[in-house]
């Protein structure tokens, strides 16, 4: 009888090159037979188009792949962890022999681009659901090898918390969640359920009891405020579609029967299947959201990487931008592309001020550039969203100014 396995790659798998397509492992073959894998090159990663709807997407995973070049003679520039970029952008610059990272564009791709597409969507629902409670319940639709960089991209895309013990525990944060519908049902009772999770769990938990297992919502969230009073923080729907009908009329049902009896201040947290139109339609009666499925399955940010320069002269293959870029940014969120060589001091759109977007992370093999934590590159990002709100919509495409 065979023996089961989890089928995961690990951390030497990665960083030693076996974590790649094969005809990178053949073409490292072929170049270094006919002795040309020491050509200097340089690669660009990038996306050229974004999915419908979206004018912008959030650069995470960058951390990881620091983690996999450092020690390569490579120098290596990129955006910062948490940036908004746009299409045509490079977000990362590898330039060096190309069998130093060849081997890697599978790796290095699968990190930015799934770190990416959970940081952007997550970061979609934060601007939608501003000012509220946000947390993200997501692991148990990914592999588990890969729920901790799940947890870490989506609180990176402004998730105020996720609620994988292992994911916050290595980004130095605390898990948060409520409680789950096991509890209530091994507990034979609803209150039971409550006033067990109330005398065992620490105080510094919030008590939100969840109002959707046995019996219409509004009975049992007015159950839950009768049986903790006033130690009840709020009650959590997450009631199944089957059942669902119109959530809004749902959850302001809960509110007005809670209100009318006494239990003024209870918040509504809503989970289970939430995206950004439920977020959009339930923002005013809702005091926060528990998302899963649509941030950790999102729509994807296609990023990809090719070569742009061998030895000194501009290439790529078609539908490329060939050289090397630098993308300068302004206070208007005006774009610019160049090509590495040039330099701007003002915006070619508006005149004003503007700043590099591409800056040393790694440079002969050591990590020269900051590293942030999840809460620094989520703070950033934050700043940045700000910024957004304010100006109410951006430039979908950067200016080309060669």
């Amino acid at each position: 009888m065979r023996e089961p396995k989890i089928y995961a790659a690990s951390v030497d798998d990665v960083k030693g090159g076996r974590v790649t397509d094969i005809y990178f492992v053949r073409t490292r073959e072929v170049l270094s037979i006919k002795r040309v894998l020491d050509k200097r090159v340089v690669a660009d990663v990038h996306a050229y188009s974004l999915p419908s709807g979206y004018g912008w997407a959030v650069l995470a995973g960058l951390e990881e792949v620091a983690a996999v070049l450092r020690g390569r003679s490579i120098d290596v520039y990129s955006m910062k962890e948490g940036e908004v970029f746009r299409p045509l952008e490079p977000v990362l610059e590898v330039s060096g022999p190309y069998g130093e990272f060849g081997v890697y564009e599978s790796s290095i791709l699968g990190l930015l681009r799934h770190g990416s597409s959970v940081a952007t969507k997550a970061a979609r629902i934060r601007l939608k659901s501003w000012g509220k409670m946000l947390i993200f319940f997501g692991i148990r639709c990914v592999h588990p090898a890969v729920a901790p960089a799940v947890d870490r991209s989506a609180f990176i895309g402004g998730c105020d918390a996720v609620s994988g013990v292992l994911g916050a525990e290595l980004i130095g944060e605390k898990p948060v969640g409520t409680m789950p519908h096991a509890l209530i049902i091994v507990s034979g009772k609803q209150e039971d359920a409550w006033k067990s999770f109330d005398e065992t769990v620490s105080e510094e938990v919030p008590r939100i009891a969840l109002c959707d297992t046995f019996s219409d919502e509004r009975e049992e969230a007015l159950l839950a405020a009768k049986t903790l009073g006033n130690r009840l923080h709020g009650v959590r729907l997450d009631t199944p579609s089957s059942r669902r009908g119109n959530m809004r009329r749902i959850i302001e049902e809960v509110k007005w029967t809670l209100e009318v009896n006494g239990y003024r201040g209870v918040k509504i947290y809503v989970s289970g299947g939430v995206d950004e139109d439920d977020v959009v339609e339930l923002y005013d009666v809702a005091d926060g959201f528990g998302v899963g499925t649509s941030i950790a399955f999102p729509p994807s940010i296609d990023l990809a990487l090719d070569i742009v320069e061998v030895e000194g002269r501009p290439v790529s293959k078609r539908g490329k931008l060939p050289s090397s870029k630098q993308v300068y940014r302004c206070d208007a969120f005006h774009d610019t592309i160049v090509q590495r060589q040039k330099r701007l001091e003002r915006c070619p759109k508006c005149g004003g001020p503007v700043e590099e977007l591409l800056k040393p992370l790694i440079l002969k093999g050591e990590i020269v550039g900051e590293l942030p934590s999840a809460r620094g590159a989520r703070d950033y990002l934050m700043s940045r969203l700000e910024k957004i709100r304010e100006l109410g919509e951006i430039d979908p495409m950067p200016l080309l100014y060669p």
